[in-house]
C-alpha cells in the first residue's frame, strides 16, 4: 500500500517506467523478466509462491504489466488480455447478462460493433445506438435495464469527441458503468477513470505497444469489487495476456509519453495540410478549432493525439486511390505504432458497419500519424492527393 500511495505523486513519464518493474529479486535486473512457463510448484498442496500455480490464472510478466496498466490510469486493478476484443468481450460479460441493455456510440470500432451486433445479441443482450457527443440523447437512450454505456473518445474513425465527465453524471444518476475506450488517446494523454468511467478499455496492440509487434487488450478499473468480478472471468475464459506478449507491452509503455508526444505534434501539421488542401473536403482532427468537440478535447485531453481522418474529393475511388498511391504511409490496418499508416475504412476497418447506423463515409481515409520526420509525411500526402 505504501507503493501505491508514493506511486500516486509520481509522474507519468516515472510511472511507465518504474510502476511494477521492481528490478529482479534474483539477479537485479532491470527489466522484468519473461517468465515463459505454464505451471509452478507448490510448496504443499495449497501452499502457492507469490499466488502463483497456472499462468492462465496468473504469471509474474502479466502480473508487472497489470500493476503497471493500474498506475497509468490512476485505478486499483488492471487486466490483460491476448487482444483488445477479448477485453471486451470478458467485460461484456461479466457486466451483462441475458436481457440487459447497452448503449453504443454511433461511430464505434468496427470490431466492437461486430462483438456486441453479431455476438453478444445472440446471448440475448440488446443495444442501441446514441451520439455520445450529446448527454442528452444519451439519457434518452436509457432502458429499465441499460447497465452500461459505452464510449470511445476519441472515436475511430471519425474522431468524436464526448464529454467523460458530463456522461459520467449520466451513467451515475442511471445506476449504470460507464465504459471508456481509451485507446485512440492513451492513458498519456486522457485520464477516464479520474473523470467519472467505471472502466477503461484498450487495445494494447496500438499505442502502447507501440512497434506493431504485438495484439494485446486490457481493462483498468477503480472498483475492487469489479475488478475481482473481472479476473474471475478472466481466468475462466482464459483469453489472457502471454508473457512474452505482455513483455512487449511493457517494453513500448516505457517509451509512450514521449512517442505520443510526437505523434501529436505530428498528426496537428498534417491535419492543419489536409484542411487547406482542394482534395479534402472535410478533416476530423480534435486539434482543430473548427472541430465541434475541440473545447471538450481541450478539456479532458493533454494533446490531441496521431489519428486523422479526411473526405476526398471524387467519391469512394478518390480515397481508395489516395490510400493506393501512398508510399511512406503504409497501407494497412491497425494504428498506434511508430510507423505511419493509411487505410479506407469503409473497405477495411470498419467493413462490418456497412448497412448500418454505423456505416463510415465511402470516401473516408484514416491515418495513423508515425514518428517519421513530418516534412517526409507531409510530402508524401501531398503527393498521394495529387
Amino acid at each position: 500500500m505504501s507503493d501505491q500511495r508514493e506511486e500516486r505523486h509520481q509522474h507519468f513519464e516515472t510511472l511507465a517506467i518504474h510502476a511494477g518493474q521492481e528490478p529482479d529479486e534474483a539477479t537485479g535486473a532491470v527489466v522484468p523478466p519473461i517468465y515463459q512457463v505454464s505451471t509452478y510448484k507448490q510448496d504443499g498442496v495449497g501452499g502457492l509462491r507469490g499466488g502463483y500455480e497456472y499462468s492462465r490464472s496468473a504469471n509474474p510478466t502479466r502480473t508487472a504489466l497489470e500493476d503497471n496498466l493500474a498506475a497509468l490510469d490512476g485505478g486499483r486493478r488492471g487486466l490483460a488480455f491476448a487482444s483488445g476484443l477479448a477485453a471486451e468481450d470478458c467485460l461484456l460479460r461479466t457486466l451483462l447478462t441475458p436481457g440487459d441493455h447497452v448503449v453504443i456510440p454511433n461511430d464505434a470500432y468496427g470490431g466492437t460493433f461486430r462483438l456486441i451486433s453479431k455476438v453478444v445479441e445472440r446471448w440475448g443482450v440488446e443495444w442501441s445506438v446514441a451520439d455520445t457527443s450529446d448527454p442528452e440523447a444519451v439519457r434518452a437512450a436509457l432502458r429499465p435495464r441499460t447497465k452500461a454505456i459505452w464510449v470511445e473518445t476519441p472515436s475511430n474513425p471519425l474522431l468524436g469527441i464526448t464529454d467523460i465527465e458530463a456522461l459520467a453524471g449520466v451513467a451515475r444518476d442511471a445506476g449504470v458503468k460507464l465504459v471508456v475506450d481509451n485507446t485512440f488517446a492513451s492513458p498519456y494523454l486522457q485520464q477516464p477513470l479520474a473523470l467519472g468511467a467505471d472502466v477503461v478499455v484498450y487495445s494494447t496492440t496500438k499505442y502502447m505497444g507501440g512497434h506493431s509487434d504485438v495484439v494485446g487488450g486490457a481493462l483498468v478499473v477503480n472498483d475492487d469489487t469489479l475488478g475481482e468480478e473481472l479476473a474471475y472471468h478472466q481466468n475462466a475464459m482464459g483469453a489472457v495476456a502471454g508473457p512474452f506478449d505482455a513483455w512487449l507491452v511493457m517494453r513500448g509503455i516505457k517509451t509512450l509519453a514521449v512517442r505520443m508526444d510526437r505523434h501529436s505534434a505530428n498528426a496537428e501539421r498534417i491535419a492543419e495540410l489536409l484542411s487547406s488542401h482542394d482534395k479534402v473536403t472535410q478533416v476530423y482532427y480534435p486539434g482543430l478549432a473548427e472541430h465541434p468537440g475541440h473545447e471538450v478535447a481541450t478539456k479532458q485531453m493533454r494533446s490531441y493525439g496521431g489519428m486523422v481522418s479526411f473526405r476526398v474529393a471524387g467519391g469512394e475511388q478518390a480515397a481508395v486511390e489516395v490510400c493506393n498511391r501512398a508510399k511512406l504511409f503504409t497501407l494497412g490496418e491497425s494504428l498506434g505504432g511508430v510507423e505511419s499508416l493509411i487505410e479506407h475504412p469503409g473497405r477495411m476497418t470498419h467493413a462490418s458497419t456497412a448497412g448500418s447506423l454505423l456505416e463510415v463515409p465511402a470516401d473516408l481515409v484514416r491515418l495513423s500519424v508515425g514518428i517519421e520526420s513530418v516534412d517526409d509525411l507531409l510530402a508524401d500526402l501531398k503527393q498521394a492527393l495529387g
